[in-house]
């Protein structure tokens, strides 16, 4: 028998090669003889880089980038054997390290910019960015800034817009954007299908979570729907293309200066992953993430591989720490099962110290009581 374990990662707690990893251990606990392939992924978030990076080899390459608040981390991208270079956002503008108080307004995605610019240097073919888990709402012009473009304000002056100073670009000059970036390949992967500005944009859907309140949300709108007019009235290109609203409006730079392909994130990884030929003759696939409610139904890791494992007919059940506000009527086309690690909320640590063994048990349980059922 042959199982496919495929986690993202349980943010906050295990990446999702360490989820993958105790799988595999919960797996051959029950039957060792079990042939067990990990492919650990990743929707463009938290993990992207190293889902490559454990599937294929190549180099983490380490460098100093700037975090969303402009101080100087230790950062990096992957470097794949095929040349493909993969950055992944959340390593220098993640929510993570925005620390305790995160302020969309002023928070910069410069340093995914930086590392963009390095790894072209370096001599990669391609470059496939990551988006997911920002702390920004800058539309991506500290990424611009980083790679060479100028932004003036009303007197013609430089300036590094952030989220609550985009209406104070004037003019923007793309001479400074080095030629062997803009004729290099660029692929976004990012799980939101979302326009840049309003109701569904990136300040109303998304700045809550980085840490705005109602207050701040009507600004960084405003600020964006500025941004938005200025790049169609003096530039003619429109910013509200479905997934602009992606990591603060990241997108919108990476189209507009780098004239980049955007790419549903989960389906990306799956397709290099080699995912649907790793299915053949499986009898199951294992899933899981943190936290599986209905925002999981989108562009989600969870739904995309059910979605791939309906195809092949093959049952896929998702393993959460917690499963929300979602019924079995509401699971994404292909989930076979959901099962929760845990029924009440716990405290993160303890949360974090148990996941280990309730996934074993849990695991440990499906297989010595249920045969696989192919999904219909």
């Amino acid at each position: 028998m042959k199982i496919v374990v495929a986690p993202a990662s349980f943010k906050g707690s295990y990446p999702a090669s360490e989820v993958a990893g105790m799988m595999e251990r919960a797996i051959h606990a029950t039957d060792p003889s079990i042939d067990v392939i990990k492919l650990p992924v990743s929707d463009g978030g938290e993990g992207f880089a190293d889902c490559f990076l454990s599937r294929f080899g190549g180099v983490k390459v380490s460098t100093l980038a700037l975090d969303p608040r402009g101080r100087p981390i230790p950062s990096y991208y992957a470097l794949l054997p095929d040349g493909t270079a993969v950055v992944e956002l959340a390593a220098t503008a993640g929510l993570h390290l925005a620390g305790d108080t995160p302020d969309p307004s002023t928070a910069t995605t410069f340093g995914v910019g930086t590392l963009i610019l390095q790894a072209a240097e370096r001599g990669c073919r391609e470059i496939i960015v990551g988006l997911g888990g920002s702390a920004t709402n800058d539309a991506g012009c500290g990424l611009a800034s980083a790679i060479g473009v100028r932004f003036l304000d009303i007197d013609g002056k430089p300036f590094i817009p952030v989220g609550e100073t985009l209406d104070k670009i004037a003019a923007i000059d793309r001479s400074g954007i080095p030629p062997m970036l803009q004729e290099l390949p660029i692929r976004i992967a990012c799980d939101v299908t979302n326009p840049l500005s309003g109701v569904s944009g990136a300040a109303s859907v998304f700045a809550r979570q980085k840490g705005a309140d109602d207050t701040m949300i009507a600004m960084l709108d405003r600020q964006l729907r500025s941004y938005s007019a200025l790049l169609l009235h003096q530039y003619r290109f429109d910013a509200e293309f479905p997934g602009a609203g992606a990591a603060g409006g990241t997108t919108v730079a990476l189209r507009f200066f780098l004239d980049a392909e955007i790419e549903r994130g989960i389906d990306t990884v799956l397709e290099m992953l080699g995912f649907d030929a790793a299915m053949d003759d499986a009898a199951f696939v294992f899933t899981g993430e943190g936290k599986l409610d209905r925002q999981s139904l989108g562009g989600k890791a969870v739904a995309g591989i059910a979605r791939r494992a309906l195809a092949k007919d093959v049952p896929c059940v998702a393993f959460a720490g917690r499963i929300e506000d979602l019924e079995v009527s509401d699971y994404p086309p292909g989930l076979t099962k959901a099962i929760a690690l845990f029924e009440a909320a716990l405290p993160l640590p303890d949360a974090i110290s148990a996941t280990p063994k309730r996934l074993k048990e849990a695991i440990e349980q499906l297989l010595k009581h249920r045969k696989p059922k192919k999904t219909s």
